[in-house]
């Protein structure tokens, strides 16, 4: 317990550093998976195109090259934001190509039937995916959006490595101070518990409430 106990403002900063990491890029990854997934379904060519080629490219590109293309690159165009930020687009825009891929198969579970309904009604393209499609695809995507967001979380811990205050790179002070290196890392992974399992349970609560009947 001395760890915890007589650095607990260092593990609390490092926690809380997470934490923000986690919310600011599931707000990120939603957004953008949402706005993928609208265009892989989207009449036009160009558009399935492009969110073809954005899911093919991030599923495919390991999450610590994206960290260094983000962090290093950006600033070469002129771009210099905090490395905070920086951290929010890469494991945004990285989780964003699987939220895309679980809304997708998500609207692949409506019927037909209800989009052509809707058309026959006049109503255009977005006002049947907003109105008709999502919300019925919400309910399918409960689960996967879940476990995709925990699997970010974890992945916040790459961040430490670029400058980001989050949970895992508290090891590195409390190392040099010669602590015991197994209860620091025993300290950090109660916090990611403590992080995933909250998200666990708030998805558990939104299935209970929207999720659809097994």
């Amino acid at each position: 317990m001395d760890v915890l106990t007589q650095n607990f403002s260092l593990y609390g900063r490092g926690f809380l550093g997470t934490v923000q990491l986690t919310v600011y890029a599931s707000l990120l990854a939603l957004a953008l998976g949402i706005l993928m997934a609208a265009f892989r379904v989207a009449p036009v060519a160009s558009l399935r195109a492009f969110g073809t080629v954005w899911v093919t490219v991030l599923r495919n590109t390991p999450l610590t090259l994206l960290f260094f293309a983000v962090m290093l690159g950006l600033p070469r165009f002129g771009l210099v934001l905090p490395f905070t930020v920086f951290a929010v687009i890469a494991l945004g825009c990285y989780t964003s190509a699987f939220i895309c891929e679980a809304v997708r198969a998500g609207i692949n579970t409506v019927p037909v039937g209800q989009g052509e309904a809707a058309r026959s009604l006049g109503m255009t393209f977005d006002q049947t995916l907003s109105a008709v499609v999502l919300p019925q695809a919400f309910r399918t995507v409960i689960p996967p959006i879940g476990s995709t967001l925990i699997a970010l979380a974890k992945n916040s811990a790459i961040a430490g490595s670029f400058s980001v205050t989050e949970l895992l790179g508290t090891y590195k002070p409390l190392n040099e101070q010669g602590y015991n290196i197994i209860w620091t890392f025993v300290w950090i992974a109660v916090g990611y518990l403590i992080i995933t399992l909250a998200i666990s349970a708030i998805f558990s609560l939104l299935e209970r409430r929207w999720g659809v009947p097994r």
